[in-house]
This record gives structure tokens, sequence and C-alpha cells, in this order.
């Protein structure tokens, strides 16, 4: 996906990936006497709260950022952290009650591969659940530095074209991965910043496709970047509201 450090991807996306897997958890029904597995686990946001649902000894996590595989080895002793692909998980059979995976089916690089993945290693009865920012309609929390990035720059690539990331797409990728009739919602969370820079400053440390985009551009083009996002964000504290496209199936 991408290799950074887990302390500079959690300062770019865990403070909204952390109140998305709360309410991840709580929708797909994570209770006590339940394996999970988190796959694309990056710096544990999803795997924590699972750590503090179900126990240590009760959780998995995989991804394939020997950075983020590190850290969380780090972060939760006990848990079972593995370096792989999600298209390639590294169980030999279904043994997950809740196979999840939180912002990541969009950097996958086979989505469907990976999502039938999932689905092998999960337990009859069990639940298979993904979740991927609302980035096509324009309701991720990274939506107004791409519409600052895009007024710039015409030709900008944006993240709207990910898998998944529009109405629908990630039903369908399920329905792909031979998971059909999954039933879909949009998850919502707000998350309070306390200034522009707080808000601005993680676009500079390289994560994912807006740190790269910051990355290519001169340091006039950064700052009439950074300006216009301050103009289109409001003054002081503010929040930001984000909605990921949540999508669930029951193995039968």
């Amino acid at each position: 996906m991408f290799e950074v450090s887990a302390d500079a991807y959690g300062s770019f996306m865990g403070r909204y990936s952390r109140p998305l897997a709360r309410a991840f958890v709580d929708l797909v029904g994570v209770h006590a006497g339940q394996r999970a597995l988190d796959v694309g686990c990056g710096t544990g946001a999803l795997t924590e709260l699972l750590v503090r649902e179900l126990g240590a000894g009760q959780v998995c996590a995989v991804d394939p950022s020997h950075a983020f595989v590190t850290a969380v080895r780090t972060q939760l002793p006990g848990v079972d952290v593995r370096e792989a692909p999600a298209e390639e998980l590294p169980w030999p059979e279904p043994g997950f009650d809740r196979t999840l995976a939180q912002l990541v089916v969009h950097f996958m690089r086979d989505p469907v591969r990976g999502l039938a993945e999932m689905a092998r290693v999960t337990r009859p009865g069990g639940v298979v659940a993904a979740s991927v920012w609302d980035h096509a309609g324009g309701g991720s929390p990274l939506s107004t530095f791409w519409r600052a990035a895009r007024e710039l720059d015409a030709g900008t690539t944006d993240e709207s074209r990910l898998a998944g990331a529009g109405e629908g797409q990630l039903a369908g990728l399920f329905t792909a991965a031979g998971m059909p009739g999954a039933a879909s919602t949009l998850l919502t969370v707000r998350v309070d910043h306390a200034s522009f820079e707080q808000w601005w400053e993680p676009f500079t440390f390289g994560v994912g496709p807006a740190g790269d985009h910051v990355a290519r551009l001169s340091p006039q083009e950064v700052v009439r970047l950074r300006e216009r996002c301050r103009e289109l964000l409001p003054t002081g504290q503010f929040a930001v509201d984000a909605a990921a496209w949540t999508v669930w199936w029951t193995r039968p």
C-alpha cells in the first residue's frame, strides 16, 4: 500500500479512523467470546478496540507494511500480528467470527480477491465487513483538501476513483467476491480540530495519495494549496464530518 512511519500515519488518519472504529465495531456486533481478524490493520486503531472488546488472545491482525506490523506488535502484545497482503491471508481455514477491513479495501492490489480471502477465513455464521471513505460523494475527511487541489489544478487525480469509494461500489465488490446480498450503510463520525494548522500539518507527512500530492508540489504550490484550504474551512476551532461506506455480510 504505502510505507510511512506509524506515527505519521497515526497523526494523519488516526484522528478519523479511531472514532470510525467505534462505530464500525458497534455496527457489526463484536462481543465477548468471538475471535476477530483486522485485515489491513495499519497502526492498530481498530485492532486496539477489538482487544478492548475481546481480549488480545482473541484478536489477529495483518498488514503488508512492515513498519505498521512492528508498531502494532509493540503496542498490543499478545495479538497475533502478521505481515501479509489481504489477497494472501496467512490462515489456512475458517477461524474468525468477525473479519473486518477498515479503510483498506481501496488500497488492496485486488479488492475482489482480498474480500474473497476475508470470506474464506470466516466461520459459518460469522461476519465479513469493510468500510471505505466516501471519496466519490464528497463525504471523506479529505474532501476539502481534494477540492482545493482540483481548484488549483484541474488535472489533479484525487481518491474519488478508488475501489469502493462511491455509493454502491463496495457492495458491488462484495458481490463480485462471492458475497451477494450484503447490507450497506453510510457511517459518519465528527472530529473536532483545534485550529487550521492542526488540521493541515499531517498532510505534509507524506501519507497516502494526499501526502504524495503535497510532496510533488513546489514550495510555492504548497503555500497556495494550504491557503486555499484555509479559505474553505471555518476559522478558529471547527469540526469535520467524515463518512464511510460500510458493507457487511454474514457467511451462511
